[in-house]
């Protein structure tokens, strides 16, 4: 539990209070509003609106139930503590590992501001068609695999795919990298649709969805069950 000072200002109390439910908050899937008081020694009336108010600014979120979880600025901020270059650094093997089983071309995005993906880096494909790279390039989350995939959108196996009515030429498949805050980021493989039928689509989804969990547990995340493989 987290006992809450009271030599502070009330200014600073306040943002005490504040981040030690954010806190417990993000330790758990989801946790009740009493729950949360508790654990911080508050009333439930004072704890309500100070999570109201990190609700309001996207750092937690309020389910159908009344339980809260880790909004999407919590998920952000996570990420962008994670570093840039570290996240890099621990997903990288997998990207190799990808292009060296599918041959396509294997990029890592973490989520960006206004609901976009934004893409940090890749490994080239090794097809003489291949994706060119989108490294630096945010783009709006939308329905794509990458964008499913970074709100948690994912069949029962774990990730996604689509084939853009834009680029119908383009099939896309991500995986989510979860962590105890939410989700780090995505793994998402690009590559030409005349590659990737139904069948290749389950076989490369399998491919990215491990990797990403491998990430995922690299990063502290806890550990994840087998995932009986899905249609798309």
């Amino acid at each position: 539990m987290t006992a809450i000072g009271s030599s502070s200002s009330p200014s600073t109390r306040t943002v005490e209070r504040a981040l030690a439910l954010l806190a417990q908050v993000c330790s758990e899937e989801s946790l009740s509003l009493s729950e949360s008081a508790r654990r911080v020694h508050l009333p439930p009336s004072t704890a309500l609106r100070l999570l109201r108010t990190l609700e309001s600014a996207g750092f937690v979120t309020r389910a159908a139930d009344g339980s809260y979880s880790a909004g999407i600025k919590v998920i952000q901020l996570g990420a962008a503590a994670l570093g840039r270059q570290s996240l890099v650094r621990v997903a990288e093997p997998g990207l190799q590992r990808i292009v060296a089983r599918t041959g396509e071309s294997a990029y890592l995005a973490i989520p960006g501001a206004d609901q976009t993906a934004v893409f940090i880096a890749m490994v080239e494909g090794t097809h003489p068609i291949r994706h060119t790279s989108w490294v630096g390039r945010a783009i709006q989350l939308g329905e794509l695999a990458v964008g499913r995939a970074l709100r948690g959108d994912v069949t029962e196996a774990g990730y996604a795919v689509y084939r853009d009515p834009d680029s119908p030429d383009v099939t896309g498949i991500a995986a989510p990298i979860r962590w105890a805050g939410g989700i780090a980021g995505a793994l998402n493989l690009v590559g030409p649709t005349y590659r990737i039928d139904e069948t290749t689509a389950e076989q490369y989804g399998e491919i990215v969805r491990r990797e990403a969990d491998l990430v995922a547990a690299q990063l502290g995340a806890p550990g994840t069950t087998r995932r009986k493989a899905t249609g798309s």
